[in-house]
């Protein structure tokens, strides 16, 4: 299926050619579908789905990115082709990234939009939670508020992670508060990543992946290297430049589609499974209805400094891409977070 100019393709056994100037999806030798290129913008694959060597070819010519996620929704790898973009802005950010005093002061502004839109998630949602729940939910974010406060007089990069590492413990904390009471057999037990051991923890991971391809595309189309970060620690295969982009949107993106879905109770279950060792995934018909929900998130607008008007969230995540990209050209003392009025 195509969403927002992405296709995904998520049906086992599936194979992705070049048509032409279309990519046509095959199963057992016949035919699926068939896309015109000039309405992709990028390609999710999971699972044991093929992807003919002349179409990699044609979307590595075309910069356009192909993703593989493996059928649990872990990233697996890129394709991006050429980096877009001049070499000085790739010489000014391996040269910021170096600079200790340019780190710190992007990664606490990343640090601190994080807790700031966790902390309106949490207000936001707490006047439709449990009346029982609602004065420890809006406890858990006003104690989020102030912490965003305390972020700007963190002075080192380990004492920073720290300060994000008790903020997470203390908005996850409240924010299994917030589902409804029917819905504990889906609840999380606190965070959990690899694997994920609950069906709120999967389904967070999964819409963090969708996330993360979203930070990787922004990154490129502003011409920095995804894989050079700041917050993050750079590490062989990770991406610690798109890890950091995506901080700030987690709440407002992936935490909003997770609630609202369990919350509207549209997933059960049914929708998960648990794999020898305790590991949970999510079957492949959830994977597709937390697509199209995440796509639908991305489009209400939001307020966003460098814009006149409102724009969408998916219009959000590049413009934070672009002003990160003019704070390491030296065009801006400091990158702004995203701040999320919710």
């Amino acid at each position: 299926m195509i969403v927002a100019n992405t296709l995904y393709v998520m049906t086992p056994g599936s194979r992705l050619s070049l048509d032409h100037d279309a990519v046509r999806v095959d199963r057992d030798e016949e035919p699926l579908h068939r896309f015109p290129l000039t309405a992709i913008g990028r390609i999710v694959v999971a699972g044991a789905v093929l992807v003919s060597t002349g179409l990699i070819e044609r979307c590595g010519e075309d910069r356009r990115l192909i993703v593989w996620l493996d059928r649990h929704g872990r990233f697996k790898s890129r394709l991006a082709g050429s980096v877009e973009g001049g070499i000085l802005l790739r010489v000014a950010h391996h040269e910021a990234a170096r600079d200790d005093q340019r780190t710190i002061s992007i990664a606490r502004a990343i640090v601190g939009g994080k807790i700031a839109n966790s902390s309106a998630l949490l207000r936001r949602a707490a006047r439709d939670c449990d009346p029982s729940h609602q004065h420890a939910v809006k406890t858990g974010a006003d104690e989020l508020a102030m912490s965003a406060v305390d972020t700007d007089q963190v002075t080192t990069l380990d004492a920073l992670r720290g300060h994000e590492g008790v903020a997470a413990r203390r908005y996850f904390s409240a924010f299994h508060l917030l589902l409804p009471e029917d819905q504990g057999a889906l609840a999380p037990v606190g965070r959990t990543r690899r694997p994920p051991r609950d069906p709120t923890n999967a389904l967070l991971g999964y819409l963090y992946t969708l996330l993360r391809v979203e930070c990787i595309s922004a990154l490129e189309a502003a011409g920095l290297d995804p894989d050079l970060g700041f917050l993050h620690a750079v590490r062989p295969g990770r991406p610690s430049l798109a890890l950091d982009l995506m901080e700030e949107f987690r709440a407002p993106i992936a935490d909003r589609v997770a609630l609202t879905l369990l919350r509207r109770r549209e997933l059960t279950p049914s929708d998960f499974e648990t794999r020898p060792g305790g590991a949970v995934s999510m079957v492949d018909d959830a994977r597709r209805k937390v697509v199209a929900a995440y796509h639908e998130r991305r489009d209400p607008p939001v307020e966003h400094e460098l814009a006149a008007e409102p724009v969408t969230l998916a219009v959000a995540v590049h413009l934070q891409a672009l002003l990160l990209a003019r704070t390491i050209r030296g065009d801006l003392d400091g990158s702004p977070p995203f701040m999320w009025r919710a």
